[in-house]
């Protein structure tokens, strides 16, 4: 088909009628398609055309001619700059409905499963009661404006320029204090900001993380260099704030913005080391300048303990509903054997121990594990052991000979063969050689925890070639306003898992299984 011919900054009218993968409105102009940014379902806009190809093109709201009936007034002034809040425009309820949408129509596209397949199994998905101030994490660059002043932020969208804005709608609302004061600290003690381009000046980021449940709050400065100086008046500063944050709390009687129960305080100070040309935020060295060098929280009735380093999930609230959701649907009855793979600091491990025989975590990151066998000795937890490696060569070599050199055949038949595997992997979903080694294993139920939709498919697609039958699949929303959304799902085998196991046949053909 010919389209008329588009140029870059063409200015057109497009009226949308549907929603992108990453949250952008999708219409056509005279049969060209085109991805607007900033535009919402059922908006018609003026858009400025900024790539051209073929068939498509990519575009930016100017003016919004006729507002959709789904568009709402954002929160954030910033929302169009900033990379983070790419739907915030968009009413919270229409949000949840193009993130099942999403999910749907990646099990149907790239999984290869059929409308009524997916329809049979599909639930509704678990949306936040309060989409705004969740995150219990942050990560702000430092640098400077076009006038030279010190500043903090976020990046503008697919760029490194920093958007100048303390006040986060999606952090914790302590946040904006900590940031004034590390900058009022800054320029008071003649700290510079690290400047990319050049690999010069000192502070590179802010990572701040709150304990939700504790009150218990983190700093961690990130430095091109080895030493703050005058390190003494930014603890002075960030442990001051208290204080400040009792009165308001007291004045406002328990209405403050975030709403919480317990006082919140700042009680670990911390710098990372890290002289680096590099995109990656931490650097590997942590030293500790005040406090703690740990902050601890609480999911679920479990006691975690999180370094700067740890991987722990950014929304408390629906991260207890997501891991409720993966216990439930791994139908533990206290005599299973469950590997937990990419287990982080072993937050669903602990969870599933709670329920189980026996748990194997594994994760790549040392310093996780370390975390994890504190979780789990700060719990009393002891059915939980913990491996130091890469899912798909831990698990490979446990199943093929055992990591210690012993033979396949003295290995505990539990753990070559466990009744349960939950999986949680990072955006590019399992190794290959992960999933071959999991069919190979054969337990009875997985339960895969997936970030992305779209790599959930496709290993669905391998798993459920190799023998298991989807059974529930469940969206869970974990970060409003974004485009990303959370699955869960369980599969079982399909021929039921008829080998000696730890409990009755029936039990295996009942169980409720759900990806969700």
């Amino acid at each position: 088909m010919e389209y008329r011919k588009y140029q870059k900054n063409d200015i057109v009218t497009v009226t949308i009628e549907d929603i992108g993968n990453d949250g952008e409105g999708i219409g056509k102009v005279d049969g060209y398609t085109l991805f607007v940014k900033d535009a919402v379902i059922g908006d018609t806009v003026e858009a400025r055309i900024t790539k051209c190809k073929k068939n498509y093109g990519y575009a930016r709201m100017e003016k919004v001619l006729s507002p959709s009936s789904f568009r709402v007034e954002p929160k954030c002034r910033f929302h169009r700059q900033c990379g983070g809040c790419q739907l915030q425009a968009m009413s919270y309820e229409r949000q949840l409905v193009y993130k099942q949408d999403k999910v749907r129509n990646n099990l149907l596209r790239i999984g290869g499963f059929s409308i009524e397949q997916i329809d049979a199994v599909i639930e509704p998905i678990v949306g936040m009661d309060e989409p705004w101030h969740y995150r219990n994490k942050a990560q702000y660059p430092v640098g400077y404006d076009k006038k030279g002043n010190l500043i903090t932020g976020f990046y503008a969208g697919r760029t490194h320029d920093i958007i100048s804005n303390t006040d986060c709608v999606l952090g914790a609302p302590e946040n904006k204090d900590i940031l004034e004061a590390i900058l009022y600290y800054m320029q008071e003690n003649h700290v510079t900001a690290y400047r990319e381009n050049e690999g010069t000046g000192l502070v590179r980021h802010v990572l701040i993380r709150t304990g939700f449940q504790s009150g218990e709050i983190m700093v961690c400065l990130v430095l091109n260099g080895k030493k703050l100086p005058e390190e003494e008046r930014l603890i002075e500063k960030l442990t001051g704030l208290e204080a400040k944050w009792k009165d308001r709390k007291e004045a406002a009687e328990g209405e403050v913005r975030g709403d919480t129960d317990v006082y919140r305080r700042v009680v670990s100070i911390s710098v990372s080391i890290n002289t680096e040309k590099t995109n990656v935020i931490m650097g590997k060295e942590i030293r500790l300048l005040w406090g703690k060098d740990r902050i601890q929280d609480t999911l679920g009735g479990i006691t975690f303990a999180i370094s700067p380093l740890s991987f722990y999930q950014v929304n408390p609230v629906q991260t207890e509903k997501l891991y409720g959701l993966a216990l439930d649907h791994a139908g533990l009855t206290g005599k299973e054997t469950v590997w937990d793979l990419y287990c982080g600091i072993g937050t669903i491990s602990l969870y599933m121990a709670r329920k189980a025989k026996q748990v194997y975590g594994v994760e790549i990151i040392p310093e996780a594990i370390e975390d994890a066998k504190e979780n789990a000795r700060t719990n009393r937890i002891d059915n939980v052991q913990f491996f130091v490696g890469k899912a798909e060569e831990v698990l490979p070599a446990f199943y093929e000979g055992g990591t210690d050199g012993k033979a396949a055949g003295a290995l505990d038949e539990q753990m070559r063969h466990p009744d349960v595997i939950v999986v949680d992997p990072p955006r590019k979903g399992c190794d290959e050689r992960c999933l071959e080694t999991m069919l190979a294993m054969k337990p009875g139920r997985i339960v895969y925890v997936s970030c992305d939709s779209a790599t959930l498919a496709r290993d669905l697609k391998v798993l459920c070639a190799g023998g298991y039958e989807l059974k529930r699949v469940r969206a869970v929303d974990q970060f409003g306003h974004s485009g990303h959304v959370e699955t869960v799902c369980q599969l079982v085998r399909k021929d039921g898992m008829r080998r000696k196991i730890n409990y009755r046949e029936e039990e295996i053909l009942d169980c409720g299984c759900i990806y969700g």
